[in-house]
């Protein structure tokens, strides 16, 4: 998967609303903002103010995205690693999980096999060397919390 590194809010509005159906219109009636001030909040126009923490979630939860915890968690060097209910686990989920985590980890490699032909990897291609280790980290994390949720006593796992 061939995401961007976000590295500011702003890129982070712009790549949630650029994939929410409908685009702006959608995403501000969403909101239940004017077009304009939408448009104001995500461009930060006219001294306005970026779109909140809490509307930004409201629309990647419509399209099942995570670019603003993911853009939080670089910000303080970490990485976001989603959690799944117990509900939803089964050993087929931990398979595709782990295929996954797998095609990540390849992703990797041939990022570095590209990088070095030229013989020295430049800052840009180490970012998304970087941010495709972190994709990785976090996918694996996520599907060793998965197994062990799935596999321990109710009392363990809780009722998430």
């Amino acid at each position: 998967m061939k995401s961007p590194v976000l590295e500011t809010l702003r890129q982070v509005m712009s790549v949630v609303v650029c994939a929410y159906p409908g685009g702006r219109e959608c995403a501000s009636t969403r909101l239940g903002l004017s077009l304009k001030q939408f448009d104001n909040r995500v461009y930060e126009n006219a001294g306005s103010r970026p779109l909140s923490y809490e509307q930004i979630q409201l629309l990647e939860q419509d399209i099942n995205t995570t670019h603003l915890p993911e853009f939080i968690a670089r910000l303080y060097g970490g990485m976001f690693v989603p959690l799944t209910k117990t509900e939803d686990l089964d050993n087929v989920e931990l398979y595709l999980r782990s295929l996954k985590s797998d095609a990540k980890l390849g992703l990797i490699d041939q990022l570095i096999h590209a990088a070095i032909e030229d013989g020295e990897i430049d800052p840009s291609e180490a970012m998304r060397i970087i941010q495709a280790l972190t994709c990785y980290m976090a996918a694996r994390t996520a599907e060793v919390a998965a197994t062990i949720q799935l596999y321990s006593p109710a009392n363990v796992r809780g009722q998430q």
